[in-house]
């Protein structure tokens, strides 16, 4: 039988066709905002936003207005959140360690993990208030210590949201401007005459916002491509339909391109799956996306083998991958391309979402094939040192510097090693030459 699809979305050259579309736009915009700055900035907010403030920065009292707003509950739960995202995240932190090592005797080589200068951190905001996506950026960039921390957001129907702005500024952002879209990314990365630009963008966004970090990559780092929300669901007969279809559609509502797969060695899991998604659209508050997500880029993937599941979830690379077999460990050892896993069915990507402390900034559009997810090494530069502290292990690493060197032609190279060897070895050298290797300094080692 095989591997056979009872549901496919739009084919790879519809998607082609979006994307050159996109990418137009998000070029044009951003020359616009290279050209312009400010004003730039200002029109695309009106013209895109309906959002038009004196300043699109926001006063400490504007901050503490919106977060007076919430409710003490909403507060709690906010920071109890964070908690998590910050205990996860300071863990990954203490895993990465400075290193020094003397390999050869007197020949020091460490490396540093140095924080990122300046982050510019993007909380989409455009259709829900995305509260989730602060504490993923701002609170994961804080425990990497990063000293200049400046967050964009989009209004929303032209407010701010409170509970979004409390996220920002409970997570540690120094800097907030109610910015979205495309005009945010250009701001981050170009800078303007009210904004000094950043080091790195970092955060999900629609597909505006991915395609416009893709064409400012270079000017700017970013952590990676992060689109549309993408999920599959990997399961087998040990669950059932209205888990898989709660599943898949719960990642649908984020809007209107938001793939969905189910991957299936159960054909009749596969059709109770489909019907059951028919009976929660009806249900679904936010079926005006789901719906229309899951008709253009939803699919339903039946395989014979797990091996045949293994094959087709590592080739798709989903962003969420939630796991609900007999061997979900199994998948957990094989899986080599995906955002992040959910393994079993006690977990949900909506508690990586949210809540339990693993980061949802992931990669999309198959980027999971070389690149894992935000995370604080994301925030990190890993720089290397080295020292010599002796005359013998300069005379030593030097003679061998400079004839790999000549072997390659560079006698500039050469020299470099062997002005050491007659300084601090002793040894005599012709310009541009070599020298065999001496006892006496092979003895010292």
């Amino acid at each position: 039988m095989g591997i056979e699809y009872l549901k496919r979305g739009k084919t790879n050259l519809q998607k082609s066709s979006e994307d050159r579309r996109v990418s137009q736009l998000v070029t044009t915009m951003l020359e616009e905002i290279k050209l312009n700055g400010d004003s730039a900035i200002r029109q695309y907010s009106k013209d895109l936003d309906h959002y038009e403030p004196k300043s699109f920065r926001l006063r400490d009292g504007d901050i503490q207005s919106l977060i007076n707003q919430l409710s003490s509950q909403a507060i709690d739960d906010i920071k109890f959140a964070q908690k998590q995202i910050r205990d996860f995240a300071q863990a990954q932190r203490d895993s990465m360690v400075d290193l020094e090592v003397e390999p050869i005797k007197g020949v020091i080589l460490g490396h540093k993990n140095i924080p990122i200068q300046s982050v510019g951190c993007y909380v989409p905001g455009g259709k829900y208030p995305m509260v989730a996506s602060a504490h993923m950026s701002v609170v994961t960039a804080k425990v990497a210590q990063v000293p200049r921390i400046a967050v964009t957001t989009p209004p929303i129907q032209g407010k701010l949201n409170p509970a979004v702005i409390a996220a920002i500024h409970f997570g540690g952002g120094d800097e907030i401007y109610i910015v979205g879209g495309i005009q945010a990314i250009g701001m981050l990365a170009y800078g303007t005459e009210s904004f000094t630009k950043v080091d790195m963008i970092v955060g999900p966004g629609n597909a505006f916002v991915a395609e416009a970090k893709r064409q400012v990559f270079g000017d700017v780092g970013i952590d990676l491509f992060a689109g549309p929300t993408e999920t599959m669901v990997i399961a087998d007969e040990t669950v059932d339909a209205e888990l898989c279809a709660t599943d898949l559609l719960g990642q649908a509502e984020h809007g209107v391109n938001s793939p969905a797969v189910l991957v299936t060695n159960s054909t009749k899991l596969a059709q109770q799956t489909m019907q059951e998604i028919e009976r929660l659209l009806t249900l679904l508050p936010t079926a005006h996306f789901a719906s229309k997500s899951w008709n253009d880029y939803g699919e339903i993937i039946v395989c014979n083998t797990y091996d045949e599941m293994l094959v087709v979830a590592n080739e798709i690379a989903s962003e969420h991958v939630q796991v609900m077999t007999d061997r979900d460990d199994w998948f957990l050892d094989h899986m080599t391309s995906y955002g992040a896993l959910f393994l079993g069915p006690r977990t949900n990507v909506a508690n990586g979402d949210k809540v339990i402390g693993t980061n949802h900034t992931l990669p999309t559009k198959g980027a999971g094939r070389y690149t894992g997810g935000l995370w604080v090494g994301k925030f990190l530069k890993t720089h290397s040192y080295q020292k010599v502290t002796s005359d013998e292990a300069a005379t030593f690493i030097g003679q061998y510097c400079a004839r790999l060197s000549l072997l390659e032609g560079f006698v500039g190279h050469a020299e470099q090693a062997n002005i050491r060897l007659r300084r601090y070895g002793g040894i005599n050298v012709p310009y541009g030459e070599t020298v065999i290797p001496h006892k006496h300094i092979k003895e010292i080692f």
